[in-house]
């Protein structure tokens, strides 16, 4: 016999009881609101879903007109929690809402309060920042539209500088990383030959590279690229 379906209603029971374990009195679907808990002066409002989706969010956020304090909560083994908990977290805490998870265990249920809510203020991070702003400035006009992938329509200024390198190169079929550096301005260009991220660079000998038939065969294209978005390359 298949096991009954989970429902939402199933969460209840151990949240009432984790509650009530803490000095609330606890009441279920009071005015639209899943989960009402109240001590003193003090009123929680608690989201149930058995996922977190958007319509989740809304929710605990419609029920700041009701009270600052709102949690979400969901079973801790639901998929988008496992497998994206650290930016589920983010998230929830950028929000000013509180989360709890239940582990749904089969003989009984445990709420664990990940966070209670708060204002919030991420941290940035300066490295992944200046990675950002690097590639802003590097890169030659606005060559790919956001929301499209980061696959062959990406024209990020690593592509933009190794068709330079690569540009070279069909003039001087073979040539060392060094001449290419100083004659195009490209600090980075043995890194570039070195690394050969796109295959479009074949090692001769020790320091000298030439193009692959890929590199000729492809440079066509993105010239093409480059030109539509800017003019021709200098």
């Amino acid at each position: 016999m298949s096991s009954k379906k989970q429902q939402e209603s199933d969460l209840y029971p151990a949240i009432k009881s984790y509650l009530e374990n803490i000095g609330y009195e606890v009441k279920g679907e009071i005015v639209n609101c899943d989960v009402v808990a109240k001590k003193g002066d003090e009123v929680v409002i608690i989201e149930l879903k058995l996922t977190l989706n958007l319509t989740l969010l809304l929710q605990a956020m419609d029920r700041f007109s009701l009270t600052d304090i709102v949690y979400i909560a969901i079973p801790k083994q639901c998929t988008i929690y496992k497998k994206q908990h650290k930016q589920i977290k983010k998230l929830v805490k950028r929000l000013g809402i509180g989360l709890m998870v239940i582990d749904m265990q089969p003989t009984r249920h445990y709420v664990e309060v990940i966070f209670d809510p708060q204002d919030y203020t991420p941290r940035q991070n300066k490295r992944k920042q200046g990675t950002l702003l690097k590639e802003f400035t590097l890169r030659q006009g606005d060559t790919q539209k956001g929301g499209s992938t980061r696959q062959k329509s990406g024209l990020t200024a690593y592509r933009q500088r190794c068709i330079r390198v690569a540009e070279y190169l069909i003039d001087n079929p073979s040539a060392k990383g060094s001449d290419i550096k100083n004659a195009i301005n490209e600090p980075q260009a043995t890194q570039f030959l070195a690394k050969d991220y796109y295959g479009w660079f074949d090692k001769v000998e020790r320091g000298i590279y030439q193009l692959t038939e890929k590199g000729k065969n492809e440079l066509p294209e993105w010239q093409l690229m480059m030109q539509s978005y800017q003019g021709p390359i200098n």
